[in-house]
């Protein structure tokens, strides 16, 4: 189903479409009006409407003449078929793909906010990075995590989050114009585009107004209020959400681990690069990568869904074929297979080894969470609504719940 929403120079305001969605009867009732809508724009619905009232021969059961038994019968064959597609939706490998980018989308999104709510990006450190410099990273690591969220949205079939998704977007294009002044450019498409001189010239005091925590109506604060009630939608239940975000949170540690970005030298006052590595800013990552290995673990293991447990077996050996290496590194392996990280012996490391170590393992380790994130999250979140041969297919919905 997704979502398309045209973004012009205007000012437009979608926030009637979705105003219910601020609570919990509202969730379901935006999830059941973009569904019908769905299923009555491509036609769906009457396809639907004809199958259940079509009698044996082919007929219309409010036009037939035929025997009333064989109506009722070819009814409770159709509401069976229904209920057995309630029991086992179907999804497109298009949609799968995109609820699985969007579920973990909003996650990396959500970091991405909270960045830009914290003070302490906003001033400069020790170390002789600049206020400005950081602000410049977080900005441009949100525009690309929001545009990775619009993007999957639009083939998602999670009605829940891309309705949460449309309201992170209208409230983005109430304040293009505001936007506009610290360089983000909102494209016709929704997406965001940065202009980096705009953003040095307008300054940080003006980004840290824009995205303040202690102003719950900054835009900031709005975003991360949308993002927060769409990371929790659409859970079947609450160790299938746990570990599709440890896994989503493991696959960016791995790939950040693994990343040229994370090891850029410190650069003195002057802006001159030294020998000296952000080494808080990689143990934080380490620590991170450790954290949502073992979280992930908790909560996928009891999952009966193959994918997922072929994956944890694939994570499982590939650590265990680099314990002596992680050990080098402060990172051990214990006997039921979970991590600790030791501090001070990460700390000793030389981070010209712990990326080329990660460069592998951490890319290895990334690539198989994504598969735990995608089968987790496809299993847990199947498509709403009808499909285009007249399907219905029902996820978080109740209107069939008592004939289960």
């Amino acid at each position: 189903m997704g979502i398309s929403i045209d973004v012009q120079a205007t000012k437009p305001d979608y926030t009637h479409l979705f105003s219910s969605v601020g609570s919990a009867a509202g969730n379901a009732a935006s999830s059941n009006w973009l569904g019908d809508y769905a299923a009555i724009k491509n036609g769906s619905y009457g396809k639907l409407m004809k199958a259940y009232y079509a009698d044996s021969n082919g007929g219309s059961a409010w036009q037939s003449t035929g025997t009333t038994a064989s109506s009722k019968s070819n009814k409770s064959n159709v509401l069976d078929r229904i209920l057995e597609e309630k029991r086992h939706p179907k999804v497109s490998k298009e949609a799968q793909k995109a609820n699985a980018e969007l579920t973990s989308g909003l996650s990396s999104l959500k970091t991405s906010v909270s960045v830009l709510q914290n003070d302490k990006t906003y001033t400069d450190t020790a170390n002789g990075q600049s206020a400005a410099d950081k602000v410049i990273s977080a900005m441009k690591s949100y525009v690309s995590e929001y545009n990775n969220v619009v993007n999957a949205a639009k083939n998602s079939t999670l009605a829940n989050k891309t309705a949460y998704v449309a309201n992170v977007m209208s409230s983005t294009a109430a304040n293009a114009e505001k936007l506009s002044e610290i360089g983000l450019t909102v494209n016709s498409n929704g997406t965001l585009e940065l202009d980096e001189a705009k953003l040095k010239e307008a300054g940080v005091s003006k980004v840290q107004e824009m995205f303040s925590s202690k102003n719950i109506m900054s835009y900031g604060s709005t975003v991360a209020s949308r993002l927060q009630f769409a990371g929790a939608a659409n859970s079947s239940n609450a160790a299938d959400s746990t570990a599709a975000s440890g896994a989503s949170s493991l696959k960016a540690d791995g790939k950040a681990l693994a990343s040229d970005a994370l090891y850029e030298k410190i650069k003195d006052k002057d802006g001159n690069e030294t020998d000296q590595y952000d080494i808080e800013k990689i143990f934080a990552t380490a620590s991170s990568f450790v954290n949502n290995y073992n979280r992930m673990f908790d909560a996928a293991e009891s999952s009966s869904n193959s994918g997922v447990l072929a994956n944890l077996s694939h994570i499982r050996e590939k650590t265990a074929q680099n314990a002596d290496a992680l050990k080098q590194f402060g990172i051990n392996v214990d006997e039921k297979g979970k991590l600790k990280i030791d501090k001070d012996t990460f700390k000793k490391a030389d981070m010209s080894q712990v990326q080329k170590f990660f460069s592998d393992y951490g890319s290895s380790i990334a690539t198989s969470a994504s598969l735990v994130d995608y089968y987790m999250t496809t299993q847990a979140n199947a498509t709403s609504g009808y499909t285009s041969t007249g399907a219905y297919n029902v996820q978080g919905s109740s209107r069939y719940a008592d004939f289960v």
